[in-house]
Parts: structure tokens; C-alpha cells; sequence
């Protein structure tokens, strides 16, 4: 038989049998992917075979579907491994909010050079716009403008009192969405609100730290009752880029692939070389420079890596 992992915990899968049932799996024995060193082997959004056990109802998954694409991140316990987050989606929603708890453009930019890795389209969904006061709309507004700038939709949100709701059903219907983000940000409040039947457990922001709790565990898709599914993931505290090579980094930032060309030098890192397009157009204000700080963040993190 053949299916769809909406979940993982671990050790077990629940499938959604393309019968419309689903069935709890297992993995038998060894079970790699060529070239991905990853934590889990089978990730929620996997197409699989399975075949159920003799006289068990429990089944075994037996064939791993190649990808369409995948996102991974690194593994919160063995940091030269990583760890799947979810498979064949067509789409991503990074849910971020300016306050309680703010969301740094730092973490924006590594999800989306990551999805951009991976071939993933991304939307940024901005929430608890109810409690945005004057100054949080106008810096809103600047950094709405650096994102749509170059290519990336932007919606304000309020998953709180339902402001822009339909918006997010209309982007989502009949797609795979995967929904994203630090703790906190309301990413499981967003989907009780765009399905109420779910109910998701959410909880409230740590005082101390202002960040959010776990609420996820693993993640976990929901097929929605207008057409498509949702993949929840666990709130994502750092996302470190992983699988790039830093001579690619620049081509994962939509807006340098244009001067990548025009530099002097053909190995042109972008930090430091006479000549370079890229900086000029820093210099000349066409490359944002909270984004071109985030470039340089994340290069010389690969010699830390090292």
C-alpha cells in the first residue's frame, strides 16, 4: 500500500493510507537515505510503501518515494547531524511577530536562505498585529518593504481576533503548507484559527526570556477540511544553515544573483574584494544591509563549523 506520513514520534509514523485510513508504522532494520545524514530517516510529508504485519495492526514501511524537496535543520542533540523537519511541500509560511516575542530579521533571513536551498517558496506571515502600537507598524512597515522588495509576500496578521484569516485559507487551499517559526510567534494559535476543530495546545510567553514554550513535540501534518494540508513544526529557538557550501551562499539571496556576475574576481566572497558588485550596491543602499549582515553572519559561521 501506499501513503503519507502526517506524523512522526520517533520510532513510529502514522501513515494516511491512500485508502483515507491511516495506520501506525514502523521502520524495519536499517533504513538510510543516500547522502542525507539526518537523525530521522522517514520525515512527516514522506511518500511511503508500507505492508501491513501478520496479524498485527500495525504496519511496516518498506519504500521511501524520492523527494520533491525537503528542510532540514540541525540536530538539537548531535550537531554534525541533522534532523528532517518535513518533506514534499509546496509551500512555506514563516510565521513571525515584531513583539512578545520579537522575531529577529537574522532568523528571518536564515529560514528563508534555507528554504531557498531547498527550492521552497515562503510567505511571511507577520502576527498579533492587534498589539502592534505606532512605532511597531512603522518598523512593520520597513521591514514589510525589504522582503517584498525582493520577491517575498508579506501579510499582517492577527490569528488572536481573526484579522487577514481568510487571506491565509485562500494562500493554503489545496496546497502543502509547512508553518514555521521561533516559539511563541502563534503558529499553532494561527491554525486553531484557521481550523477551529483542531484546537492545538498553545501556551503562554515566558516572562523571563520572552520567548516562547514548546508546545510541538514532532511535527505533524493536518489535511484541512477546504482542500490542502498544514505541517505544524516544533518552535524553532535557531536555525542553523546546514548542506551549503559558502561559495553558493550569495545565490540563495535573491537579490545578489544579479551582481554575483558583475564582480572582479570569479571567486568573489561579497566580504571584503575590490571589485565587488555586491557591495557597491550595499554601498548604493539597492541591497538592504540588515540583509547583507545576515550574509555575512552566516558565511563566517561556516569557518566556525569547521
Amino acid at each position: 500500500m501506499k501513503g503519507k506520513v502526517i506524523k512522526s514520534t520517533g520510532s513510529w509514523y502514522n501513515v494516511l493510507g491512500e485508502d483515507g485510513n491511516s495506520y501506525d508504522c514502523r521502520i524495519k532494520g536499517k533504513f538510510r537515505i543516500q547522502g542525507i545524514k539526518s537523525t530521522n530517516p522517514v520525515a512527516v510529508g514522506d511518500v511511503v510503501d508500507f505492508e501491513m504485519e501478520a496479524g498485527e495492526p500495525t504496519a511496516v514501511i518498506t519504500y521511501l518515494h524520492d523527494r520533491e524537496n525537503y528542510i532540514i535543520r540541525k540536530s538539537v542533540n548531535l550537531s554534525k547531524q541533522t534532523q528532517v523537519i518535513a518533506a514534499n511541500m509546496d509551500q512555506a509560511i514563516l510565521v513571525v511577530t515584531l513583539a512578545s516575542p520579537r522575531t529577529s530579521l537574522g532568523f528571518i533571513d536564515r529560514f528563508l536562505v534555507t528554504a531557498e536551498a531547498y527550492h521552497i517558496p515562503t510567505i511571511l506571515v507577520f502576527n498579533k498585529y492587534d498589539i502592534y502600537d505606532e512605532a511597531d507598524k512603522e518598523f512593520l512597515e520597513q521591514v514589510e518593504a525589504i522582503y517584498k522588495n525582493i520577491g517575498y509576500p508579506c501579510y499582517e496578521i492577527s490569528a488572536l481576533n481573526g484579522y487577514h484569516i481568510e487571506q491565509i485559507k485562500d494562500l493554503i487551499k489545496d496546497k502543502t503548507t509547512l508553518f514555521s517559526g521561533h516559539s511563541g510567534v502563534g503558529k499553532s494559535s494561527l491554525i486553531n484559527a484557521i481550523f477551529p476543530n483542531k484546537q492545538l495546545k498553545t501556551a503562554a510567553i515566558s516572562e523571563a526570556h520572552q520567548k516562547g514554550m514548546h508546545t510541538t513535540t514532532f511535527a505533524e501534518m493536518f489535511q484541512l477540511p477546504f482542500g490542502g494540508f498544514v505541517i505544524d513544526t516544533p518552535g524553532i529557538r535557531e536555525l542553523g544553515v546546514v548542506d551549503i557550501e559558502p561559495e553558493e551562499l550569495s545565490g540563495y539571496f535573491p537579490e545578489m544573483r544579479e551582481f554575483i556576475q558583475q564582480c572582479k574576481f570569479n571567486n568573489c566572497t561579497h566580504v571584503h574584494e575590490p571589485g565587488c558588485a555586491v557591495l557597491k550596491a550595499v554601498d548604493e543602499d539597492i541591497i538592504a544591509p540588515s540583509r547583507y549582515d545576515s550574509y555575512v553572519s552566516i558565511f563566517h559561521n561556516f569557518d566556525s563549523r569547521a
